[in-house]
């Protein structure tokens, strides 16, 4: 196999881990709209069960940095899949387990303690076997994985649901959605048995002669010593003791992670899980779509964000990452003007889907692979797993608050019944927006062509450089 063939394989299996994210959070989209009728929930329990995956996020994310450090990138993902397995395992409830709200809340949180670890050991993987001129499209690969695994869900809970009736599918249905991610959880598994480990983290323990023999597989021998030679170097001054650690608290790197968890956070005030968790909801409630439809709407939605993110793999890129993230941040703002601006004047049709796609395609060519991107690319390397671990956490906090707060605000009578029309949530991640556009602007550094040892330059001239 060519080395360019090997580079693209070795990425594809560990953007598994982002199928299993994308699958894993999907799936909770059409299940949860036939559970929440099983168990009766109300508004702030279905937003409970919903989010409480995110509690699992947060902690797999803010212990990723550690775990990724001490035991590789490569272990952590195989450690993600088993969290993966057992979750979409226990998530059906099996009869053999009482049927208990506590129980499927269990178990969503242990597929999420994956999710968190997978959402910051396989982009950091991918960027850290990547060259630095393809490292933009091939850490997108991780992005591509979440939304084909939003897409592969949403057309298995679709056929899953077509093969039972309305009731069938309140009883047993849903739990059949959950049992179909078994079958990605076990390929990922296996798979990530033959990957190599990451060169950076084999050289930080001081392996040199293996991380030149992974990069001398992955690309030409001048370049691999070259990649090499510059790890090497930003690893200085951590050379001499593998206790030594830098603090994320100087005055050279806090302002780094700060500008990267405010990227993770309006990434996720942008309203885009609230659109892919809800989306039933969404076309029932607020949209009018009869129960029949809704799991079909669901497939469109996923259609357009798959096909969406091959447009930011073609341009990371050559436009850039910041151009990008403008781009779509306007497409939007005007998506979800589109379907605030139908819901608030009893216009609901054409115009309000034409404004969520458009919301779901912008996003998917800017701040979901972008802000991934920029993750991977933007940390120094003495503190980049503590960083990002920092900023995924970060992340997945604000999309437990958004997958909370989503349904009571949606289902408020202020939104319902008062001025607001169902159009409040739209309003609310329209400012979001407005501020990402702002905070883009002024803060988030180009990183486009440069090597990620480059960036600490970058950086250093920027904020000072770092002292170990």
């Amino acid at each position: 196999m060519s080395k360019n063939g090997l580079l693209i394989l070795i990425t594809s299996v560990a953007a598994l881990g982002g199928l299993l994210f994308g699958y894993d959070t999907g799936v909770i989209n059409g299940t949860q709209f036939y559970f929440s009728k099983y168990f009766e929930l109300e508004s702030a329990m279905k937003g409970w069960v919903v989010s409480s995956a995110l509690v699992g996020c947060f902690i797999g994310a803010i212990s990723s940095g550690f775990m990724t450090k001490a035991i590789g990138r490569k272990n952590s993902l195989i450690i993600s899949a088993l969290l993966f397995t057992v979750s979409a395992w226990g998530s059906g409830m099996p009869s053999v387990l009482p049927e208990t709200i506590p129980l499927l809340v269990l178990f969503r949180i242990i597929g999420g303690l994956g999710i968190g670890l997978a959402s910051m050991a396989a982009p950091t993987y991918i960027a850290e076997i990547a060259p630095k001129d393809r490292r933009g499209v091939l850490v997108s690969f991780y992005q591509l994985a979440i939304v084909t695994g939003f897409f592969v869900v949403f057309l298995a809970t679709y056929f899953i649901g077509n093969n039972f009736t309305p009731e069938e599918n309140i009883t047993e249905g849903w739990r059949w959605m959950f049992w179909s991610e078994l079958i990605p959880c076990f390929l990922f598994l296996g798979l990530t048995f033959f990957i190599p480990r990451s060169p950076r983290w084999l050289m930080m323990v001081g392996k040199e002669e293996e991380a030149l023999k992974v990069l001398n597989r992955l690309h030409e021998p001048e370049a691999a010593q070259k990649e090499i030679d510059e790890i090497k170097h930003s690893l200085k001054r951590e050379a001499n003791s593998e206790a030594k650690t830098v603090s994320v608290w100087q005055s050279a790197v806090l302002p780094i992670v700060l500008i990267g968890s405010a990227l993770s956070l309006l990434q996720q005030f942008t309203g885009i899980n609230a659109v892919l968790y809800y989306g039933g909801d969404i076309f029932e409630k607020a949209l009018g779509y009869g129960q029949e439809d809704v799991l079909a709407q669901q497939i469109l939605l996923g259609a357009v964000n798959f096909g969406f993110t091959f447009v930011a793999m073609y341009t990371v890129d050559k436009w850039g990452r910041k151009p990008l993230i403008l781009f779509g941040s306007y497409g939007m703002l005007l998506g979800f003007i589109l379907l605030g601006g139908s819901l608030y004047f009893n216009q609901v049709g054409v115009i309000s889907l034409i404004g969520v796609l458009m919301f779901i395609g912008s996003f998917a060519l800017s701040m979901g692979p972008v802000t991934w991107v920029l993750l991977a690319e933007m940390f120094p390397n003495s503190v980049r797993s503590t960083a990002m671990s920092i900023a995924v956490a970060v992340q997945w906090g604000g999309n437990y608050l958004v997958s909370q707060m989503f349904p009571i605000m949606a289902e408020s009578e202020a939104n319902v019944s008062g001025p607001w029309n169902k159009s409040m949530p739209y309003v609310v991640f329209g400012i979001c927006i407005i501020v990402l556009i702002v905070f883009t602007k002024k803060y988030v550094l180009e990183t486009k062509g440069k090597s990620l040892e480059e960036l600490e330059g970058v950086w250093a001239e920027k904020y000072g450089k770092i002292e170990s």
